[in-house]
Order: C-alpha cells, then structure tokens, then sequence
C-alpha cells in the first residue's frame, strides 16, 4: 500500500516516520507547501513531492497534518481524488465545515478517520474493562506554553482527546446521535432553551479562555471534571476514576494504573487513626499511541472497514467543545 502525509510539520513528520518503519507500506510519499518542513521529512526513506495533486495521485490512502484551518480544503482534495483520510484532530476548524465532510464522506464510499490519538493509549482500553459505575471521573490535561498551535483553543487543541474518551469510552449516553447545543447548561444547573433532560442528557458547566479552561459534565448519576491548559509548569497527563468499591489513577505518559480497593480495616492505634488498603498495580502492555493509530487505519483501509474514531464522532467531539467555548465567550 502507498501513504502519503500533507503536511510535514511536528505532527505530520511523525506519521512519515511511523510509515515509513511499517512493513505493509510500501512507499511513502509527503507534501508540505512550507520548504524547511520539507526538508526536514527528506530524513526519512520517502518520495517528497513538489504539489499535492502529484501526490494524491500517487497513493492509496493519506494522513492529513496540515493547520486545522486547511483540515476541509485537503480533505475535499482527497476525496475528490478518491484517496482514504486519516484527519488528524480535531476534524475541521467549525462545526459547519465538519457537517460539511461529514456529508461529503458518506457519499464517497471512503475510509476515513480522525486521529484522537489517546484511544490508542492502553490505558483507556485497561480503565473501560475495569469500570461498571463510574461516580465521578477526572482527567487533567496540562502542558507549558508551545507556539505549535496557533488555530485552535485550549479546547479543540487539549480538552477534546478527554471529550472524546468520555463520550466515545467511559460513557455512551449520545450512541449515534449529534449532540445538541441546547443540552448544555450554564451556571443556573438548568437546561437552555427549555429543553428537558432525557436518560442521554448531560449537564455542562465551564471556566476559561483560550489557554485555560475547566468544564464540569454531569450525566444522570456521574460527575465528570475535565481540564486543560497551555500555561503550566509541568506536564501532566492523568485519569481519576472513582466508583463505589475501588478507585482508579492512570497516567497516560507513563501508561500505568493502580487500583485502589476499598480499605478492609479500620482502626485507632496510639491515637492515630489507621486503615489497611489493597492496592493493585495493572500491567498494561506499553506501546506507541501513534503507530497503533497508524497501523489500524492500514488494516481499515485493507479490510473495508470502519475506523475506530468516526468522523460523525469527531463532529459531535468538536460540538461539545463549540458548548465549551460558547459558555466561555471564546466563540
């Protein structure tokens, strides 16, 4: 099979370099309009081509890593050319645009997919096996400040790979359905619009700006926290899961959880308060997010199947965080 990546940037030189080390691809090809990106790629054992046109007719399916704004006008080139699309996140600038391909790739007959890359952390797979009844669930997404990102917010840059696995793993209270604006609630606690809750209903509450932003998700019996930011110190990448008999921690850096069961003695010894827990460690097999990412878009093109992350999933992912931002006045 023939790859090729649009756009060679940080992101983009990193799928040529995972499909450039896969057995199932036989060529690679890349194509960025900015001169050192492709520079930069020629390091790699690939085919740099001098338009985009010259690549889409050379290959079999393609990585689009081109700034978000361009997200619709190389996919609508992809498609017209009949080539398979993994879109790197989130999946267009606006939700119109994303409506847009929407339609547009069901249409085509094409595979095609959106790289929420954090489904292919082992630890979201680990943590699904293990929850029945999740309480309450926090996730903590916070980076020092990066001048990749120019496009995008604190939202659709950080928050939505959280949106995502809450939405799309943890809970699946809007299976197939688009997420309606009027769902979501500002600080009243009441629906807008007067919409009134059904069991696939969620409440929402947001903080922020453009760099920093809290949101609080209250679905019918569970509580979700999520938040992101561009202004830390330290990176940090954690998941926090608490349900009636155990609590869970993960860190999606290191790829390790622990299990927190529910303490089996309690006691007072010299006046000091002590109890017994049991904690468990997970094995979680370690592997590169990415190149599982890559690696199933390859074998989905192969078989003719579906990928993983939709792009109807990734419309509605990029619906929440137009909710997000609008409670924020960041629209």
């Amino acid at each position: 099979m023939k790859l090729g990546v649009i756009g060679t940037g940080s992101m983009g030189r990193n799928h040529v370099r995972i499909y450039s080390e896969l057995k199932e691809v036989e060529e690679v090809y890349a194509f960025d309009v900015d001169k050192a990106n492709k520079k930069k790629s020629e390091e790699y054992d690939i085919i740099v081509c001098d338009t985009m046109g010259e690549l889409l007719a050379r290959v079999d399916a393609v990585s689009i890593c081109v700034p978000t704004k361009y997200h619709l006008e190389v996919a609508k080139r992809a498609i017209e050319n009949g080539v398979h699309c993994l879109i790197e996140k989130p999946i267009t600038l606006t939700v119109e645009e994303a409506e847009e391909l929407v339609n547009l790739l069901d249409t085509s007959g094409l595979i095609a997919g959106v790289g929420h890359i954090e489904r292919f952390n082992p630890i979201i797979e680990e943590i699904k096996r293990i929850i029945k009844n999740p309480l309450y669930v926090e996730i903590r997404r916070h980076n020092p400040a990066s001048t990749r990102i120019t496009d995008s917010s604190i939202v659709e840059d950080l928050m939505i790979h959280d949106i995502d696995i809450v939405f799309n793993v943890f809970y699946k209270p809007l299976q197939g359905l688009l997420v309606s604006p009027s769902w979501a609630c500002g600080g009243t606690g009441g629906a807008r619009d007067g919409a009134e809750p059904h069991s696939g209903d969620y409440e929402l509450y947001s903080a922020g700006n453009n760099d920093l932003c809290t949101a609080l998700l209250k679905f019918k019996s569970s509580i979700v926290s999520l938040s992101a930011s561009r202004k830390a110190s330290k990176k940090i990448r954690s998941v926090y899961v608490e349900e009636e008999e155990f609590t869970i921690e993960g860190d999606f850096m290191n790829q390790e959880i622990y299990v927190y069961r529910k303490p089996g003695k309690y006691g007072i010894e010299n006046e000091r308060y002590t109890q017994e827990n049991i904690i468990e460690k997970v094995l979680v097999n370690k592997v590169e997010p990415l190149k599982e990412e890559l690696k199933a878009f390859i074998k989905c093109v192969k078989n003719n199947d579906d990928f993983i992350i939709t792009p109807l999933q990734a419309l509605n992912n990029l619906r929440i965080c137009e909710d997000i931002r609008r409670l924020n006045g960041i629209l």
